[in-house]
């Protein structure tokens, strides 16, 4: 349902082992010194897929409507109407800030 979880099952990018449930009996300290250790996995994103839309004309928005003129019982209304054929996606954008990773497998605070 959430959606923003890591989808692959059996690796574990931040871990040496590919399995989770150990790194809470190692303890904190041992578990970082793996995580510098093992991989040059890094707990932060730089990139990400965008969520905005080219349309034909080279326009940038999240969303693109089309104004329709609909005659009933003669009378004129207008209605929009989404378009959603002939749209490119943005692709990869560059954060302005690095975020840290969703998989990332220690608390940095606790509250």
């Amino acid at each position: 349902m959430g959606g923003s979880g890591s989808k692959s099952k059996g690796v574990w990018p931040f871990s040496g082992n590919g399995a989770g449930g150990e790194a809470a009996s190692d303890g904190t300290e041992q578990s970082v010194t793996r995580l510098k250790a093992s991989r040059n996995a890094t707990p932060f994103v730089f990139t990400r897929r965008s969520s905005l839309y080219y349309d034909e004309d080279g326009d940038l928005a999240h969303e693109f409507y089309e104004e329709t003129v609909v005659t009933k019982n003669g009378r004129k209304k207008s209605k929009l109407k989404r378009i959603q054929k002939n749209l490119i996606p943005q692709g990869m954008v560059k954060l302005d800030h690095p975020c840290i990773h969703v998989d990332f497998p220690i608390i940095i605070c606790e509250v």
